[in-house]
């Protein structure tokens, strides 16, 4: 169906375009009467201003350009955070997805190609510099991913703590041969490995060590755990919550009992996490806080007002539900299953 215009609003309503356009923008020079009518028939024929178009005669698109990965699901779920934030602060979202055939250079082309006033970036993977090459031509905020350029500003979790708090977890429980799945050269990944170290060193148990190499997806995950059947720890916690679910559906299907044998710390607290049949133990990265900073950075450089730290970074917490529990043997633990 046709867009119903400001010269039909006119037709209907008997008067010019001019005078619609000054009823709509609520501006002075319409009488009562007049006024009434022209909304009444603008009403009637579900007339909607075109605000894009508005803005673009002013000079402003008043969109945040957006790129994700359709492969996390964890993307999925900062989106919805930043919708609110972004209508919350006046401001409009478009998106663009990075697939498996479709790389983060296309993205963010066609982010440009729209007309977007700032960059969101969601754990680019792009090297710094040219992070900062985008970031002379637009504002450019990362989330998920540390970036050391003046000019381009951060908004992330602090992983290490996050990792951290696994790692006590797991360790005030009573276990010690806990062992980590890493995400490989990923954003957040060496901050999440460094964290393990440091929480092992600090409980004394650095001599139980172990890094497992692993990734971001389900099949990730689903190799280490045959990495780990070789060796098996007590516990284990992984770089995030698609690879935790991996390495969990290898683990049931051998007949390893999680928790009972063990144990399994994810990261993100991704929607699919909560699920009655994953009940994923697991880090919570802050969306909601996250979402309003990263609005807020852009916001900030679009407007070039002054204030505010450039680097953002959210403290996260353990939500914890069934994949961890006391290590087999431990008092007041089930013993292991015989036979």
């Amino acid at each position: 169906m046709r867009r119903t215009t400001l010269a039909d609003v006119a037709d209907e309503a008997g008067v010019s375009v001019a005078l619609v356009s000054i009823v709509m923008r609520g501006a002075p020079g319409a009488g009562a009467a007049t006024r009434e009518r022209v909304l009444e028939v603008a009403r009637r024929l579900d007339y909607r201003p075109d605000t894009r178009a508005r803005l673009l005669r002013s000079g402003r698109s008043q969109l945040l350009g957006v790129m994700f990965d359709v492969r996390h699901p964890f993307h999925v779920d900062v989106l919805t955070g930043l919708y609110d934030a972004a209508g919350q602060a006046g401001y409009q979202l478009t998106l663009s997805a990075v697939t498996p055939r479709r790389d983060e250079q296309t993205a963010v082309t066609e982010l440009m190609q729209d007309r977007c006033e700032a960059l969101v970036l969601f754990s680019p993977r792009m090297p710094s510099a040219a992070l900062a090459a985008l970031a002379e031509q637009r504002p450019v905020v990362t989330m998920m991913r540390a970036v050391r350029r003046r000019d381009v500003d951060v908004v992330r979790t602090d992983d290490a703590l996050g990792s951290h708090q696994a790692v006590d977890h797991l360790a005030g429980l009573g276990h010690t041969r806990i062992a980590h799945v890493d995400g490989g050269a990923l954003p957040g990944a060496a901050e999440r490995r460094l964290g393990y170290q440091q929480a092992m060193a600090q409980h004394g148990l650095t001599s139980y060590e172990k890094i497992v190499s692993g990734g971001p997806g389900e099949e990730d995950g689903a190799r280490a755990a045959a990495v780990l059947f070789g060796d098996p720890p007590t516990a284990v916690t992984v770089f995030n919550d698609l690879s935790a679910t991996g390495l969990l559906d290898v683990l049931r299907r051998h007949r390893v009992d999680v928790p009972g044998d063990l144990s399994v710390v994810g990261y993100d607290d991704s929607s699919f996490s909560r699920l009655a049949h994953i009940d994923l133990t697991t880090v919570a990265q802050d969306i909601a806080a996250m979402a309003g900073h990263a609005v807020a950075r852009a916001v900030h450089r679009i407007e070039d007002t002054p204030g505010g730290d450039r680097e953002t970074i959210v403290a996260p917490h353990l939500v914890i539900r069934g994949t961890t529990a006391a290590p087999p043997g431990a008092p007041g633990s089930d013993p292991l299953p015989t036979g």
